[in-house]
């Protein structure tokens, strides 16, 4: 028999405890341990006061997912589906890609697992959705943000980390017509031997470079339009189920797609993705391009952000003249928040300067190489409105959002039925 609060009575020990019930949405003790595990890992203070935080937080969510539900605030599937994937290969890189080790330590299957995490993912994007629509209208005035700062006790005052203006050029080596065509021949190669027989989700592990394969065998499970780059996704909708496509060119290189199923403007396809590989001469050719560049800017007779507008193959960073951008969209960058491969980069140069060509890997794992243009540096310093304006401005946004959360939360709460374990009555969560 299990108590009203997950107790298994007649066994004489806990499996695990629910703390908290709302609606249909329950708060599992361990939920509430591993959150505030985490708080102190990560250096905070052990605290009675710490440990209601976490349970307020918990008990907040659970009712923003069943408000959701009353109000009909739903999120796609494909979108659940796609950062379970994400969520998932990171968790799968942590155990060096292997999901027999991945299942030891979980002492899970893999279904099980994702099962686990779709669960966490689907409840972590409602809330999002919540948060979204409960604060979607609002700002902040100047002296809005001048108040929010002025309040703050003078000892209080936050102490900045170093932040730095740093851009980059990026220069994707070209690879020739003729490791193009090798690569499609390998993977008509490989098409013919599916046709044949051969399973598709083997040949998929043996040969494909999607990092994601060595757990889906290549399946990308239902994905909604716009999910997947376009070429990709116009294939798999030309396909009929079962049907092998011809090589296909993206920005991650060529696949064979292969469409499972299909239902309405979602579709589940799998692939094998290779890319063709540059030779030396294709990394010269673009390391002495952007060597040209460098001098160019150098002698000042280009800036940097118009030949990273006009030269640079990097999406992200050419609209913004090369530069990194921190979360408000700002040019100062916190030196914390850099790629440790930047950082060191930087440590090495003067402000001002502009490296010389370094070779790297893209997050579309193409070969390319890069130049740093080290605009400027602010040092460790105490937070002021002069200096760290958007900043300021964002921690005052962020706490009229959570005035305004916590409105919504003591105004929603009369619309469901909540239920707190006694064990917990000092937190005062329902008062």
């Amino acid at each position: 028999m299990t108590s009203a609060y997950g107790q298994e009575e007649n066994k004489g020990f806990v499996v695990d405890e629910i703390i908290a019930k709302v609606d249909n949405y329950i708060v599992l003790k361990s939920e509430l341990e591993r959150a505030y595990q985490d708080y102190i890992t990560n250096g905070g203070t052990p605290s009675q006061e710490a440990r209601c935080q976490y349970l307020a937080i918990l008990v907040r969510n659970k009712l923003m997912v069943a408000k959701a539900e009353i109000d009909s605030v739903i999120v796609e599937e494909s979108q659940v589906d796609n950062n379970l994937q994400r969520r998932f290969d990171l968790i799968l890189g942590q155990y060096n890609g292997s999901p027999q080790q991945l299942e030891a330590a979980y002492g899970k299957s893999i279904d099980q697992i994702k099962a686990d995490i779709y669960d966490l993912v689907k409840e972590q994007l409602v809330v999002q959705r919540m948060q979204e629509e409960i604060t979607k209208d609002v700002t902040v005035t100047p002296a809005e943000v001048k108040r929010f700062f002025n309040k703050i006790p003078k000892d209080s005052i936050p102490f900045l980390s170093a932040e730095v203006e740093v851009g980059q050029i990026v220069r994707v080596a070209k690879v020739s017509d003729e490791q193009k065509e090798e690569t499609k021949r390998k993977l008509i190669a490989l098409r013919e031997r599916i046709l044949k027989g051969e399973d598709f989700a083997t040949l998929a592990r043996q040969y494909s470079e999607d990092p994601s394969v060595v757990a889906n065998g290549g399946d990308m499970g239902f994905v909604g339009r716009g999910m997947m780059v376009p070429e990709f996704e116009a294939m798999s909708f030309k396909l009929k189920a079962g049907e092998i496509s011809m090589p296909v060119e993206t920005d991650f290189g060529f696949h064979i797609i292969q469409l499972i199923d299909r239902r309405g403007n979602e579709y589940n396809s799998r692939h094998i993705l290779m890319s063709p590989a540059p030779s030396n001469q294709d990394l010269k050719d673009a390391t002495d391009f952007l060597d040209s560049i460098r001098v160019l800017i150098l002698n000042d007779s280009i800036k940097f952000d118009k030949a990273a507008k006009e030269f640079s193959d990097d999406d992200q960073t050419k609209s913004s003249g090369g530069f990194f951008a921190d979360q408000e969209g700002g040019t100062f960058v916190s030196v914390d928040e850099l790629d440790p491969v930047i950082f060191f980069s930087l440590d090495t140069m003067k402000v001002g300067g502009v490296s010389k060509p370094v070779a790297y890997r893209t997050d579309t794992q193409k070969d390319a190489v890069r130049i740093f243009y080290y605009k400027s540096r602010i040092p460790p310093h105490e937070a002021s409105l002069k200096d760290d304006w958007n900043k300021i401005e964002s921690f005052t946004l962020n706490e009229k959002k959570n005035r305004l959360l916590y409105k919504w939360f003591e105004k929603a709460r009369q619309d469901v039925f909540i239920s707190i374990d006694p064990t917990y009555d000092y937190c005062r969560l329902l008062e």
